[in-house]
Formats: structure tokens, C-alpha cells, sequence
């Protein structure tokens, strides 16, 4: 009979596997991919996979979750080391261009899956909004500490901006946008 598995190394896998789906959804899109492909690219067994993540919508919503945390952690950490309320709000759209001009930039991953899946996958429709939202929150935040009510054009143009350089592959739609962002607010 084999050894147990640890917590760690359940940990240390579900982390393997959700990293090879992300890469693989990412780069290719989720009904391209098969479960054999992650099986592949994770190390895990298809047994194994399948503990972890009963059905391959189960895998996706995980891995949507997982992103959305360290998403708008990264943009919160970048947002937030700048003290002044509105270069604040525009520092969304410098972090914004950095991630358009990174390799392999594809776009919204969950505006990617919405366009898969969100019509016939009621999990994955409710982590898209639940990332949107979590985002517009996120918005709102900043742009409140400024006392204007201009939330909705932000999270408008910060939308646009990501839609609009994932389909082009340029990262220009983030200086646009900030540039319409720093005349809604004002600044020169």
C-alpha cells in the first residue's frame, strides 16, 4: 500500500496543477486544452487531477479564483506605495500598460473565459462577475479617496483599455485611458 500524502505535498500539487491550467487557459483557451494536456504539463495523474477538481469547470473556476487573488493583489501593491489620492487612481493605468507589454499578454483571462464558457457554465459566469466586481470595488475605493464621483468612466476606460489591448497586442490603450482619466480628474 503506497504512503499517504501529505497536506504539503497536496498543497504542492493542486498548486502544479492549477499552475499548468493557467498557463495552457491562458496561452491557448479553455476548450482547446484537454484534460490530458494538463495532465501532462501538471505531472499528475488523471486520478489525481481528478480528486483535486471533480470536472474540468471545477479546474477553471479554481483557477480564476486564484488569479483574481494575485491580480489585484499585484495591482494593489502598485496602486498603493503611491501617496498622492490622484496619481493613485492614474498609477491603475501605468500598471495597467506593464501588464499589456508583458509576453504572451492575451487579454482579460476572465473576459476570455466569460466568451468560452459564460453562457453555458453558471460557475464560471458568477467568478467572471465576482472578479469584475471585486475590481470595480477595488476602483471605487481609490477614486472615492478623491471626492469625486467618477468611479463608473474609470472602471469604463480601465475595461476598455484591457478589451481593447487584448485584441490589438498593444499596450498604447492604457496611456489613452489614463490620459482620459487624468482629465476627468482634473489633473494636469
Amino acid at each position: 500500500m503506497p504512503a499517504p500524502i501529505s497536506d504539503e505535498q497536496n498543497r504542492l500539487d493542486r498548486e502544479a496543477l492549477l499552475d499548468a491550467a493557467e498557463r495552457l487557459f491562458y496561452e491557448r483557451g479553455i476548450q482547446a486544452v484537454g484534460m490530458d494536456e494538463i495532465r501532462a504539463a501538471s505531472g499528475l495523474p488523471l486520478k489525481r487531477i481528478y480528486r483535486f477538481f471533480a470536472a474540468k469547470e471545477d479546474l477553471v473556476v479554481a483557477m480564476l479564483k486564484r488569479r483574481d487573488q494575485r491580480w489585484r493583489g499585484n495591482l494593489a501593491a502598485h496602486v498603493e506605495q503611491v501617496p498622492d489620492p490622484r496619481e493613485r487612481v492614474l498609477a491603475i493605468f501605468d500598471w495597467l500598460a506593464e501588464w499589456f507589454a508583458e509576453p504572451g499578454f492575451r487579454g482579460c483571462a476572465w473576459i476570455n473565459a466569460y466568451g468560452e464558457l459564460g453562457l453555458s457554465s453558471e460557475a464560471v459566469y458568477a467568478e467572471v462577475r465576482s472578479h469584475k466586481q471585486g475590481f470595480h470595488d477595488q476602483i471605487a475605493v481609490w477614486v472615492d479617496a478623491i471626492g469625486l464621483r467618477v468611479t463608473e468612466p474609470v472602471f469604463l476606460l480601465a475595461e476598455g483599455a484591457i478589451v481593447t489591448a487584448g485584441i490589438s497586442g498593444d499596450p498604447t490603450p492604457a496611456r489613452h485611458a489614463r490620459a482620459a482619466v487624468a482629465t476627468l480628474l482634473g489633473t494636469p
